[in-house]
């Protein structure tokens, strides 16, 4: 396993990431097999683990606590807020009200008294991007966060909370978390050479675009498209890019001598932009396979053929990352009065 500085930080971290998404009910909700799959990665050299308290209501957060268990100072300890935890409209967002109460509920449930890395989960367009600076600094000042991070914010979003902090005196984002594969580029216009003026580190997910580039052979199967079928079905109008894609992406893989899965990891790997790549496995099988892959570098000519299959900046389709389409359109509420 190879380590990258993560943007100016400080901290050195794997060049693949654990995240832990698929434990608890979310996906695996056996919380001994989770942790054996925590244990695994960090004895293979991961020592980067992301989590999000929405993940299963917290429970995603609980089963790291439990493994890490005097192995706490080997991790770099990542976790996001933001998104909704309950029906209140005031438990979600960005407000200094919900940071404060809502680290303690994450420092609880992880069992710590400090995160490395602290994510606003989602842009909140309710709250000044200055009023969540201000809180997230003061978390920093008391010990309980060592830095903090963005999550799918557009270019101008970076940019707004670079100035913001600068004309505040507020600690700003050193990191941002967007959705990366070679199925969803379009974030290679804007967001990576943002994030890279910046000197920001890159945590990026979905490498594997939620399963289609896994190598499996019938995606309709899979676990994920047993709660979101027409995401996997390659009949539907959008998917339609992506199975021949696909294919296309199958036939150089074989040709190369490369699992495809090992392929779409070392793609996203090889930007310069990216410091850390996100896997998210549910089972053991799935960890040991993406962990083979994690010295594969890819060749220029494999790059320049994977290029001409999906050309750069390309999201083949854009209704698969909903972080591509600024929010100003996304959100109708914020259209109409």
């Amino acid at each position: 396993m190879k380590y990258r500085i993560l943007g100016r930080t400080g901290m050195s971290v794997s060049e693949f990431a654990l995240g832990t998404m698929m434990f608890g009910a979310m996906g695996n909700p056996d919380h001994d097999d989770s942790i054996r799959i925590i244990h695994t990665a960090l004895d293979a050299g991961i020592n980067f683990i992301d989590t999000a308290d929405v993940y299963s209501r917290g429970e995603s957060e609980e089963i790291i606590r439990k493994a890490l268990k005097g192995r706490r100072q080997e991790v770099i300890l990542a976790t996001k807020f933001g998104l909704p935890m309950g029906a209140d409209a005031n438990q979600r967002g960005g407000s200094a009200r919900w940071i404060k109460l809502e680290i303690e509920n994450s420092l609880r449930r992880l069992g710590t008294d400090y995160i490395d890395l602290y994510q606003i989960h989602r842009p909140d367009p309710n709250t000044d991007i200055s009023e969540t600076l201000s809180a997230l600094s003061d978390l920093i000042r008391s010990g309980k966060v060592r830095a903090i991070g963005s999550s799918t914010f557009p270019a101008e979003l970076i940019v707004e909370a670079q100035w913001a902090a600068q004309q505040g005196g507020h600690h700003r984002f050193l990191t941002e978390q967007p959705m990366y594969s070679i199925f969803t580029r379009k974030l290679e216009a804007a967001v990576l050479p943002t994030a890279q003026r910046y000197g920001m580190g890159v945590l990026t997910y979905s490498p594997l675009n939620g399963g289609w580039l896994s190598g499996r052979t019938d995606l309709t199967t899979s676990h994920r498209a047993s709660t979101t079928p027409t995401r996997y079905d390659p009949t539907v109008l959008g998917n339609q890019a992506k199975a021949e894609a696909l294919r296309k992406l199958t036939t150089l893989a074989n040709k190369a001598g490369i699992p495809l899965p090992h392929l779409a990891l070392a793609f996203v790997r090889s930007h310069p932009a990216v410091t850390s790549v996100l896997i998210g496995p549910r089972t053991q099988e799935q960890l040991e396979g993406l962990l083979a892959g994690a010295e594969l570098e890819l060749s220029e000519e494999l790059l320049d053929h994977i290029d001409e299959i999906v050309p750069p900046g390309a999201d083949l389709n854009p209704a698969d990352n909903y972080a591509a389409e600024p929010l100003a359109l996304a959100d109708k509420r914020l259209r109409r009065r």
